[in-house]
């Protein structure tokens, strides 16, 4: 998929959120019972957070909330230029990227550079031959003694699911650990009348 995929999406919306399939208007549920559970980040702690794949910006904004220095990026201008028309006041940085180009001179800034990284959406999204790279570059993201914070849908076996989206599969997930992350909790959900019952939200440190 590319840019022109996503962003056609947005554009063809015509600023109805009820035409994007994965726009719920609020934020991830269990980025926020996160948040509740650890209540000793944010507030005063100027903790820099990145979100991946913002889409129209209420994850971002959750984490503003909440006392976070928010970056929030996503491969669509046209969901960049919405979530700056959502919230006019916002002490979000919004920016315009593509999570295949975050290793490039551009976002170089980056590297290493984030105490949060919550990915939601855009694993899930890609099909299983991309899944290594991206999950690279997601963990190069994260600062040293970082956490990254990563909801998915999953599957319980190796072959490849239609879609989009496509959940990952228990060794997908762990890839991470490859990438020397540790793996901090792991948390299991049920969504009846789903038709993704099966999430995990799981959070991983990096300690160099």
């Amino acid at each position: 998929m590319t840019q022109n995929w996503f962003d056609n999406v947005y554009i063809k919306a015509k600023g109805d959120s009820n035409q994007v399939p994965w726009a719920n208007m609020t934020a991830n549920a269990y980025l926020k019972d996160w948040l509740n559970q650890n209540p000793q980040f944010g507030k005063g702690l100027k903790i820099k957070a990145l979100v991946v794949g913002c889409g129209l910006g209420d994850d971002a904004e959750a984490l503003s909330e909440k006392g976070f220095e928010v970056t929030a990026f996503d491969i669509s201008p046209t969901a960049i230029d919405w979530c700056k028309q959502r919230f006019p006041d916002s002490s979000v940085n919004y920016v315009v990227a593509d999570v295949f180009d975050l290793n490039s001179n551009l976002h170089q800034e980056w590297q290493r550079n984030f105490d949060f990284v919550f990915e939601a959406r855009t694993i899930q999204s890609l099909p299983l031959k991309v899944r290594e790279q991206v999950m690279e570059a997601i963990a190069q993201l994260v600062a040293d003694e970082g956490t990254l914070l990563v909801v998915t849908v999953t599957r319980d076996t190796s072959e490849e699911p239609s879609g989009p989206p496509y959940p990952l599969s228990l060794e997908e997930v762990d890839y991470f650990n490859q990438l020397g992350l540790e793996e901090i909790q792991r948390d299991s959900y049920s969504e009846k009348n789903s038709r993704f019952p099966k999430r995990l939200r799981i959070e991983y440190r990096f300690n160099r």
